[in-house]
């Protein structure tokens, strides 16, 4: 018999909507503090990006930098919030479903990374997955060791009944039933993108030999296996990922964060991301990606096209569906805006992240700034 779950209340919603707003001040501490060598190289090769300019000192040390460089999305290892711990409405479901970015500076090898954040709102919607849910949206600012702000984010979660949820799971019913086995031939494809895959390195992309309806190469994804996802939580760390002792704490102070398991022992909900049997009682198709991985992948798509002597500045990941073990994404992008301001050149670009059926699994928009040959 499947297991039932707490509900969204009234007075649960009340409660939140008084934190609107606040200053958190008491939240369980970041992965990583610092952005050492490793830590980046670990969250880079997490999601599949072998750039230099994060990965390879002895060319970092050549480039404008002098040194390696976080990449972008390595921010989301240093606030569990921006990545999707949210308070309230204890046991309630949460799915992180997007991110607003705006970098300000880069990050270099072994600064010391400080965030703050506040609740900013909660909306109600009706959804298709889950019936009535609640987007609860949170801002963060990060800043370095010296005080400059070097990003800021909102990103959301949504907060849906798992019982609902599940019985809603028709979603998913022909995704459930329809995953078979890839042809080598289709691997083969997949194989070929990962093989034209360009990082643009030391070479500049000048704004200037940039146009409108530009398309950026395509970039594989996948295919999607459990490893993969562990993967990533290797470098990103997780939310509620802990072990004995720390397992026990954490949940003790946290009484509804445990998910009780087939042997009847709490286990944190986190597990979805590899234990199908549980991702199927939240109505999910199976076990699946998570949602800040896919936002760092489009930011790879981008990173990788810019350039060494670019700088992305912005970046608006939503997302529209779960990525099951199996699935295959493709990104791409196309340049829609070219834009001047206080001085700088920036492009604006479209993307999609699409599965190898044809459904959208993402999309956003990012602006980047481009030398310029002037």
């Amino acid at each position: 018999m499947s297991a039932k779950f707490p509900k969204i209340t009234e007075e649960g919603l009340d409660d939140l909507r008084s934190r609107i707003g606040v200053k958190i001040e008491n939240t369980i501490e970041p992965w990583n503090y610092e952005a050492t060598r490793d830590a980046i190289r670990h969250y880079a090769h997490g999601i599949g990006d072998d750039n230099p300019l994060w990965c390879d000192p002895e060319y970092a040390e050549k480039t404008k930098y002098g040194s390696v460089v976080a990449l972008p999305s390595f921010l989301f290892t240093t606030s569990r919030i921006v990545s999707g711990y949210c308070g309230g409405l204890s046991g309630v479901h949460a799915m992180w479903a997007g991110a607003d970015w705006t970098w300000e500076k880069p990050v270099l090898r072994n600064d010391t990374i400080t965030a703050q954040a506040y609740l900013k709102d909660l909306v109600e919607h009706q959804t298709k997955f889950a019936g009535r849910s609640f987007q609860q949206i949170y801002h963060v600012d990060f800043f370095n060791q010296h005080g400059d702000q070097v990003a800021g984010a909102d990103s959301w979660v949504f907060r849906t009944d798992r019982d609902e949820a599940r019985e809603r799971g028709t979603k998913y019913t022909e995704a459930r039933g329809r995953v078979e086995p890839f042809t080598q031939e289709q691997l083969d494809e997949f194989y070929d993108i990962y093989d034209q895959e360009e990082i643009r390195g030391a070479t500049p992309r000048y704004f200037e030999d940039v146009n409108v309806g530009d398309k950026l190469p395509p970039m594989m994804k996948g295919p999607m296996t459990v490893t993969g996802f562990i993967c990533y939580a290797q470098g990103w760390g997780g939310l509620y990922i802990r072990a004995n002792k720390l397992a026990y704490k954490m949940q003790k102070a946290h009484p509804g964060l445990g998910i009780r398991n087939r042997f009847n022992v709490p286990d944190c909900p986190e597990r979805v991301h590899w234990d199908e049997a549980f991702a199927l009682e939240v109505g999910a198709p199976g076990a699946y990606d998570y949602g800040p991985e896919r936002c760092s992948w489009l930011t790879h798509h981008m990173t990788n096209w810019i350039g060494d002597d670019g700088f992305l500045h912005k970046s608006n990941c939503q997302i529209r569906r779960h990525n099951p073990d199996g699935d295959a994404i493709v990104i791409t992008g196309e340049v829609t805006k070219k834009f001047e301001e206080n001085g700088k050149k920036y492009v604006e670009v479209a993307q999609k992240a699409t599965t190898h059926r044809g459904e959208t699994s993402a999309f956003g928009t990012a602006v980047a700034e481009l030398p310029s040959k002037g």
